[in-house]
């Protein structure tokens, strides 16, 4: 492998971990928009867990108008959730079949597993730039 071919794939590689990065960021930044979204039309109810699992939760809740609401996207930040679970959730008035979380939850929540995708993405990439630099240095010197 040449040194310019070694170079490119390693710049490629770069370039993969600031795009994982960007995605990172982009995760947290979601989550702070759609908590803004929530706390400036705020309204709390009542809800009924009706499926979850370690990702998603689906619910079920009532609003003052009286229209049985079912965010088509689920909870945000759904952990900890089990089927039948009766919980209060804060949801955006203006909006109420979209924007949904737990009560007391909020965008901090999203920062663990941003910095987790963000570090396992610049571990593969290091892993595999010293592997490419092992190759080219194997090549060149044969």
């Amino acid at each position: 492998m040449t040194t310019t071919v070694q170079r490119r794939v390693q710049l490629a590689l770069a370039a993969l971990g600031v795009i994982v990065t960007l995605i990172g960021v982009v995760i947290i930044a979601g989550a702070h928009r759609n908590d803004a979204k929530i706390d400036a039309n705020k309204a709390t109810a009542v809800a009924e867990v009706i499926s979850a699992d370690r990702l998603h939760a689906a619910v079920n809740f009532v609003t003052p108008d009286g229209v049985l609401r079912n965010p088509k996207l689920g909870l945000l930040y759904p952990t900890q959730l089990s089927t039948g679970q009766r919980i209060l959730v804060d949801y955006d008035a203006s909006d109420p079949d979209t924007l949904a979380r737990p009560a007391g939850r909020g965008a901090s929540l999203s920062i663990k597993p941003a910095v987790s995708v963000i570090g396992a993405g610049w571990i593969v990439v290091i892993v595999l730039m010293v592997a490419v630099a092992e190759v080219g240095r194997r090549t060149r010197r044969s």
